[in-house]
């Protein structure tokens, strides 16, 4: 099975750019021209959040619009930038999930389950999830426990060592730690949020991010150093899920590059 997944989208209005400068929903359309083009067609495709940038109606319209021209199945959880309201009245016809509350879901295919959370707290900018998330997560993951599981969420768990990134990951890190620890299906817990590709191993399984259709977050280590992005290639991750051998996961940058050259 190949799995796709984008993430950090920040769909505008159509004619308005991203922090007035990059044309996000092109860059969209670019990221679905490249899934298309690519020698497998994913079987799947997850949106790991900030759909939109500043969650109004408006955009989640043009960003429905876009992604309906998706030749494949997707799926979809909220980011820090999306109105969960407002995401739910967008997607309810393309997603099952409650009619109220947090935006969690699951996914079943045949060989492999998808657990979709929504730990975006609403009016603030880090993730987190509540006694009632935890408990519907620890539920929802004991009744396939022989399921290999692909966990969603949109802030990653851990600590990047990008100070003004790290202010804004997921909090609840123990609690929810405790729960993965505690369900050896979980194959990976695939994240976006960072506008990079990250990788660690926490809680028993591997914590990955994806990088942003639209721009990218700048890699700075010093505790002091002040936020900046660039427009940096736009990636996606392609998640090869193989049954008994298990998950592997490449970064396919989104736009044409010099070759194919004939050397290997």
């Amino acid at each position: 099975m190949l799995i796709a997944q984008i993430s950090d989208l920040h769909v505008r209005r159509p004619g308005q750019l991203y922090m007035d400068l990059v044309d996000s929903n092109r860059m969209l359309v670019n990221a679905i021209h490249h899934l298309h083009g690519l020698d497998q067609r994913p079987d799947l495709v997850l949106i790991t959040g900030d759909v939109v940038d500043e969650g109004h109606p408006e955009e989640y319209e043009h960003a429905l619009a876009l992604l309906r021209t998706l030749e494949v199945p997707w799926t979809v959880i909220p980011g820090n930038h999306d109105e969960r309201e407002a995401f739910r009245k967008a997607f309810s016809p393309h997603v099952d999930w409650p009619a109220e509350g947090p935006l969690h879901h699951v996914r079943d295919e045949p060989t492999l389950r998808v657990v979709a959370l929504d730990v975006c707290v609403p009016g603030q900018h880090h993730g987190g999830l509540d006694e009632t998330g935890l408990a519907w997560l620890a539920r929802t993951l004991a009744l396939a426990p022989d399921k290999p599981t692909l966990v969603l969420m949109h802030h990653p768990p851990f600590e990047s060592g990008i100070a003004y990134l790290d202010k804004y990951r997921f909090v609840e890190e123990q609690a929810l730690a405790a729960i993965i620890q505690a369900s050896p299906q979980v194959q990976a817990v695939l994240c976006g949020h960072v506008h990079r590709a990250m990788a660690r191993r926490w809680a028993g399984t591997v914590v990955l991010t994806c990088p942003s259709t639209t721009s990218e977050i700048a890699l700075q280590l010093s505790p002091n150093a002040k936020p900046q992005s660039y427009l940096g290639p736009p990636a996606c991750l392609l998640h090869v899920w193989q049954p008994g051998s298990g998950l592997v996961t490449h970064t396919s940058f989104i736009g044409e590059a010099p070759g194919p050259f004939p050397f290997f």
